[in-house]
């Protein structure tokens, strides 16, 4: 049995779980609607990982050129590879012109043209006329989108009164016998204490688990932890095999160089000094999709034609660009570049890697943010009282390869929708139902026996030990006999966190358990990843199977759904892909061949 923990506790109409774009999106909502909200975020609101966001957030507003919401549409359900579900696109696209023009009265402050209107920048796989031309759709605060949108939506929660706890680490779900989602306990770093929430809806909004790879572009609080409560509460996840590699990651560092410069006319070159995309994808060339990108980049290194002492990297050049270009539209860039290379990119390239970047896949969810759980007949089963948006949700608006510029408009728009649901569902002040009286006691479990854990392994060698076997064994080319390594290998490596060693037993600022949590919850996703990506036999999108090279609609045009029970392997079931649209008046895209 755990210890006895002093428990303090809160009740409030919703508890929203992580402070990032969708988070305070949804949190700005639900206050704004009437409702009690609290936010429990284990950083301070403007350190999410959001405001490392650069590029921009997509809309066809038209204010660069002819464009057309339905042309976005398009654009996305391609960039999928077909297993994007395409109503919740078609929401996502149309909602997404009045949700930049919300934000605009919100405060952001976006780049203009020389007539006032909001700039807007070409980005990877962003078409007009259904493929035909180069879309400017990205709408862009210089380089640092996400920094603006982060800190304008804090502010308006803050006036709208939400309530934040900041520095609280989300532990569990409280779960009822009937299996709806009743609150959430978390732990205050800087007391120590034990907090009990009780809501009539969680959102979940923790964002992704890119740590779960030795070099990513996330930051190191990006630990998948709402993934990992679904996990345990016995939800399913899906579409994990798609892992996203962001084609420019600074080499040696993985620090993020924004889709925005090759929009802003950057280009990359092999040793050769050869602009290679020409070669893969002769229309969009350096902006084709982000998994087009990064395996024709490997492909290059594979072949030779990298650079640098090993021959294992390539160029990012910025330095044919006018200065002011650079200084307007691309500081932050500048900056990153002179810090983490110590390049001058008025005058040489960037050296670049693919660089793990995003999780297309998470906690399957409509387009309401409710978290669906299977299917009996026609209806989807939801659980009551829990949603997920953002990039722990799989709605799935991304399918099997995100668009640059999609994220941002993704945590907008479904953090809203997230808040009107619950505006819907939910009466100020109810009362709330009794939790069973062994629902703390099992969301303790977890956190009681890491933190008396005696064993040998420091949790920093357990850490690098998954971060390595998911680097090789689940990278940008996949095998089955490496994914078949990988799943054995990692499945060790979660054994052995039985043989973890906690040193501190303190409950104020215990780094040491704060970090092995963050494992626990890493190490689940990672076994669920390798796994699926081995149970899929096909390639589609940012999954790219050497043994099977072709996309198989036949097959597998449909969701992975994947279960990860305690002592058990993992469990397998599917969601059909979403081929028709949310109206009647808008076409669905049937699939097709996807070239560049």
């Amino acid at each position: 049995m755990p210890d006895a923990y002093p428990i303090t506790e809160h009740t409030y109409d919703v508890v929203v779980v992580g402070a990032g774009g969708a988070g305070l999106r949804a949190t700005l909502g639900l206050a704004a609607r009437g409702l009690s909200t609290a936010c429990v975020t284990k950083v301070f609101p403007t350190r999410s990982h959001t405001v490392a966001a650069q590029g921009g957030m997509s809309a066809a507003l038209g204010n660069m050129g002819e464009d057309d919401w339905r042309w976005h549409m398009y654009d996305t359900v391609k960039g999928s590879d077909w297993l994007g579900d395409q109503d919740a696109i078609e929401f996502m696209c149309r909602e997404a012109m009045p949700a930049v023009l919300e934000l605009e009265h919100y405060g952001v402050p976006f780049s203009r043209t020389e007539d006032g209107r909001i700039y807007q920048r070409p980005f990877g796989g962003m078409t007009t006329r259904y493929g035909e031309g180069i879309a400017q759709r990205t709408c862009a605060a210089a380089d640092r989108t996400g920094h603006a949108i982060l800190h304008t939506l804090y502010q308006q929660s803050l006036k709208h009164g939400a309530e934040f706890f900041i520095e609280y680490f989300a532990l569990d779900l409280l779960m009822d016998d009937a299996g709806a989602c009743r609150g959430l306990l978390a732990w205050d770093l800087d007391t120590g204490a034990v907090h009990r929430f009780r809501a009539h809806a969680i959102v979940l909004a923790t964002g992704g688990y890119g740590r779960t790879y030795f070099s990513c572009t996330s930051a190191h609080t990006c630990t998948g932890d709402g993934n990992a409560m679904a996990l345990r509460a016995g939800l399913p996840l899906q579409d994990m095999e798609f892992v996203q590699f962001h084609p420019t990651g600074v080499y040696g560092a993985g620090c993020l160089i924004t889709e925005g410069v090759r929009g802003e006319g950057g280009f990359l070159t092999n040793s050769a000094g050869e602009r290679f995309m020409e070669r893969y994808a002769p229309n969009a060339k350096d902006l084709a999709s982000r998994d087009v990108v990064s395996r024709s980049m490997t492909i290059e290194i594979r072949e030779g034609r990298g650079v640098g002492p090993l021959d294992d990297h390539l160029h990012l050049h910025l330095e044919h660009l006018q200065s002011d270009v650079i200084e307007k539209r691309l500081p932050g860039i500048s900056e990153t570049a002179q810090i983490f290379a110590g390049v001058d990119v008025t005058k040489e390239p960037i050296p670049v890697l693919p660089t793990v970047h995003y999780n297309m896949g998470g906690i399957p969810t409509n387009v309401h943010g409710e978290v669906v759980t299977s299917k009996a007949g026609d209806q989807e089963v939801l659980v009551p009282g829990l949603l997920a948006i953002g990039e722990c949700a799989c709605v799935s608006v991304h399918g099997a390869n995100r668009l640059g510029s999609n994220s941002l408009l993704d945590i907008v728009v479904f953090g809203r929708a997230a808040a009107e649901r619950c505006a819907e569902l939910i009466t100020p002040g109810e009362s709330h139902p009794p939790l069973p009286g062994d629902s703390e006691a099992r969301a303790l479990e977890s956190f009681d026996r890491f933190r008396h854990a005696r064993g040998s392994r420091p949790t920093a060698s357990i850490r690098l030990d998954m971060q390595r076997i998911m680097q090789n064994n689940a990278a940008v080319f996949r095998t089955g006999e490496v994914l078949e390594e990988g799943c054995r290998l990692i499945d060790d490596c979660r054994a052995t966190m039985e043989d973890v060693k906690v040193s501190d037993r303190s409950l104020v600022w215990n780094s040491d358990l704060v970090e092995t949590l963050e494992l626990d919850n890493l190490i689940r996703q990672a076994v669920v990843t390798m796994h699926s990506a081995s149970h899929r036999t096909e390639s589609r999108g940012a999954h790219a199977r050497e043994d099977f090279p072709e996309r198989d609609d036949a097959n597998w045009l449909k969701h992975t759904l994947c279960w990860l029970r305690n002592g058990t392997a993992p469990e397998f079931g599917y969601r059909p892909v979403h081929l028709e649209t949310l109206t009647n008046d808008v076409q669905s895209f049937p699939p097709q061949q996807r070239t560049y």
